[in-house]
């Protein structure tokens, strides 16, 4: 089993022909996941990398049947593609785009609230499905089918937890690149509740950062209702006070917001906590073993 997307998910990309759009929906394409056609306004009805082009994303979904998107788009206009996604009836949208404004996403998060739509990002890499789908711009050759279903803030850190758990002997279920920015679709907790719901996911990696509540709010779940153990690691424990980790979310601004408070809510909600992402693997492995 996977989450939110497997091989028979009908992708579209919108902003296709960009080259952002072109390479990452190529990578996905050779990976072998199912992209059923992309969008960008003025270019319906031609094709690109042997798939249709649209005019908009409701056309799109009438003609291939598209549940999925993924969105290159730039900033000032990835707020409204992502809502044309949501009134096309598409119920995973995954965004890539980074530095879309604070005042759009307010905008679409009340938006979703009204549909049956799941944003995943934005600023995110997105979501691969190991050896079924990639939705994203994740490096899919470094994964591996497994039992281990993984939820990030960071991208980098995602593809050193995959190296880790493939180092141990263990694979991936489903990756979940869920951003950085303040105000995301998709939040840790609600990955990790996924994961903890499919069948196949033995064990869960979550990597968070300094800044935010999302880590506290997630243990504080995994504490109540968590079946699976979860191995836990936090970035930016040596940043300097209010540092930003890369991420506009990444603001240290509350007695919670640190790496340290971070590690020890974790601990206490049962969490296995690694101080360096080079323990994540051995961590698992020794759990399940």
């Amino acid at each position: 089993m996977s989450v939110l997307v497997n091989k028979n998910s009908k992708i579209i990309v919108q902003g296709f022909t960009g080259s952002e759009g072109s390479f990452h929906a190529g990578q996905m394409i050779e990976y072998g996941t199912h992209v059923v056609g992309g969008v960008t306004p003025g270019k319906g009805g031609s094709t690109h990398l042997d798939k249709p082009v649209f005019n908009t994303v409701e056309e799109a979904v009438e003609h291939t049947g598209a549940d999925t998107s993924i969105i290159f788009v730039p900033p000032p206009f990835a707020g409204d593609a992502i809502m044309e996604a949501a009134e096309a009836g598409i119920g995973v949208i995954v965004c890539i785009t980074e530095g879309i404004p604070v005042a759009d996403m307010v905008k679409v998060k009340a938006y979703l609230s009204t549909k049956r739509s799941r944003l995943i990002g934005p600023n995110c890499p997105g979501i691969i499905t190991a050896d079924e789908a990639k939705v994203g711009i994740m490096p899919g050759f470094i994964f591996k089918k497994g039992n281990i279903g993984i939820v990030s803030k960071s991208g980098t850190l995602t593809y050193e937890a995959v190296d880790q758990v493939l180092k141990a002997g263990m694979g991936v279920t489903t990756a979940i690149g869920i951003g950085g920015d303040p105000i995301i679709g998709t939040s840790m907790k609600d990955a990790i509740e996924l994961l903890m719901q499919d069948a196949d996911t033995e064990g869960i990696v979550m990597i968070g950062e300094i800044g935010g509540s999302m880590e506290a709010e997630a243990a504080r779940y995994i504490k109540e209702f968590g079946t699976k153990p979860v191995v836990g690691f936090i970035a930016g424990e040596t940043a300097p006070a209010g540092r930003t980790m890369g991420h506009a979310g990444a603001i240290v601004g509350g007695d919670e917001d640190t790496a340290s408070a971070k590690k020890a809510i974790m601990r206490e909600c049962g969490i296995h906590v690694v101080d360096s992402p080079a323990g994540i693997g051995s961590k698992m492995s020794d759990i399940l073993n």
